[in-house]
């Protein structure tokens, strides 16, 4: 058997151990601003309906329920501005890094295909490329860094993981152009969506930027940061009808099935705006706490306008500031997690309780 984790970098997260260690011994404990991982309570509602879905004997299915689909299409329409979107338009997933590790094996994309992502980016860009025997390639921008003719897949992400940069609807529309002149699949990872600090970040759903056309792009979006269900793998993709229709008949084989309650679930979710907002209020007071904390301790932010995290530096590699932060009980990620251009940054979540939140900022201060 060969070994396909050969051709997968080390997994990022277990070089983080040591400095996990380091910041435990802390008399105060650790304050684990590494993951981003929500630590918040489901909403009450989402619990209800999970719960009142917990009866489910059979077999669920890959396409999702009826309720589950208009509660796509609606939420597309009303959130992203999405027009005309049908049930053809959306298809849920076990979750977005599934998908995003082996999309581009489901899309059929091997040796000679190049998988395009950012500089800077989540690592499972790359994970899918290799995955499937594909050449993972990096661009700052698409349009000025691509050759056309070998990418086979282009994957956007506004607002972006790690740096928390939001790309612009004039650029969002420069690129989809592109794309489709080029032939290009184009997949805007936009799970952060509903976490506008600074900016208001714009889907690749919305008319001014698709022109009213689905074909050629598919966007990604997540409930675990939204509604606090990282532990449901709640997610959705929605746009290109016949992209998703083989993508559906692929996963049906797959037995690529979101679980039933969770289903049940995530309709109950996509239905309510209001327990997104008091979300947002958390994590807005604890983005502006440790922003400045990490600024009057000496720190730069850089882009951040969205997402769960500060893209921060001191102008020094990134595992010293790992280190220097882990000595203080924090633990914080390495820049160089999301590509070699992040090598003098770390990424700060703010997912943390506001008790954790606001021992760090005493420690900071």
């Amino acid at each position: 058997m060969s070994a396909v984790s050969s051709r997968l970098p080390v997994f990022p997260w277990d070089k983080l151990e040591p400095y996990k260690k380091t910041a435990v011994a802390h008399p105060d404990g650790i304050v684990d601003l590494s993951v981003g991982t929500p630590v918040d309570p489901v909403p009450a509602l989402i619990q209800e309906a999970l719960v009142a879905a917990a009866d489910s004997p059979g077999y669920p299915t890959v396409w999702g329920t009826k309720e589950l689909r208009d509660a796509l299409t609606r939420w597309c329409e009303r959130r992203l501005g999405a027009v005309g979107f049908a049930h053809e338009n959306v298809l849920p997933v076990v979750g977005s890094k599934e998908l995003v590790a082996w999309l581009p094996t489901q899309l059929g994309l091997g040796a000679g295909d190049a998988v395009a992502y950012p500089r800077l980016a989540y690592p499972t860009y790359e994970v899918g490329a290799r995955l499937c025997g594909a050449t993972p390639v990096v661009y700052d921008d698409p349009v000025a860094d691509l050759d056309p003719a070998a990418v086979r897949l282009l994957w956007l992400n506004s607002p972006s993981n790690p740096t928390g940069k939001v790309l612009a609807k004039d650029e969002l529309i420069r690129i989809v152009a592109w794309a489709r002149e080029h032939g290009i699949l184009v997949f805007s990872d936009e799970c952060y969506l509903e976490l506008g600090w600074e900016a208001d970040p714009v889907s690749v759903l919305h008319p001014d930027v698709c022109g009213g056309s689905y074909e050629g792009i598919v966007a990604v979006h997540s409930l675990s940061k939204r509604s606090n269900l990282a532990g449901y793998r709640a997610a959705f993709i929605a746009g290109d009808a016949a992209v998703l229709g083989e993508l559906l008949q692929i996963r049906k084989h797959g037995g690529m099935m979101t679980a039933a309650p969770v289903q049940a679930a995530t309709v109950a979710a996509l239905g309510d705006d209001a327990h997104v907002a008091e979300q947002r209020e958390r994590y807005a007071a604890r983005r502006a706490a440790l922003r400045a904390a990490l600024e009057s301790h000496g720190f730069r932010i850089e882009h951040s306008e969205a997402s769960l995290y500060l893209w921060a530096t001191r102008d020094e590699p990134c595992w010293e500031t790992v280190a220097y932060l882990a000595e203080k009980g924090i633990l914080v990620a390495p820049g160089d997690f999301y590509g070699e251009a992040g090598e003098r940054f770390v990424r700060v979540a703010f997912t943390a309780t506001d008790e954790r939140v606001e021992a760090a900022v005493k420690r900071l201060g």
